[in-house]
């Protein structure tokens, strides 16, 4: 697995490995809030073949690209089907199995264009 160009583009220009974003919940599409830490190439493919729910998502397109800092379990995606400037999603961890999933119920999207993070990353 490796991250399209157009997001490691956006993470190399902003230098988001490892940075930290906040988001309220009038500003997150989900209304639930959001608070993530930006991860490695290495950490993305870990949890999109070793873990679940990215075990379950990735041949939908899903690719991790942050996990929630205030320890949800959730993590934070984009889908390489949506190109570049594409939604960010959260998935919900509980929500995704071995028997799959219901996209209504486990994926949320939180900005419409994923490159609104960076107005809330903290430095």
């Amino acid at each position: 697995m490796n991250f399209p160009e157009y997001w490691q583009a956006l993470v190399s220009a902003h230098e988001l490995v490892g940075a930290s974003a906040c988001v309220d919940e009038e500003h997150d599409l989900s209304g639930m809030g959001v608070e993530l830490t930006f991860l490695t190439e290495l950490q993305a493919h870990e949890e999109l073949t070793l873990c679940w729910p990215g075990i379950g998502v990735a041949a939908d397109g899903y690719m991790p690209v942050a996990w929630c800092s205030e320890g949800s379990g959730d993590y934070y995606y984009i889908n390489s089907s949506d190109g570049a400037n594409g939604p960010l999603y959260r998935i919900y961890h509980d929500s995704v199995d071995p028997q799959g999933y219901d996209p209504e119920e486990a994926v949320a999207k939180v900005f419409e264009n994923y490159e609104a993070i960076l107005d809330y990353v903290e430095r």
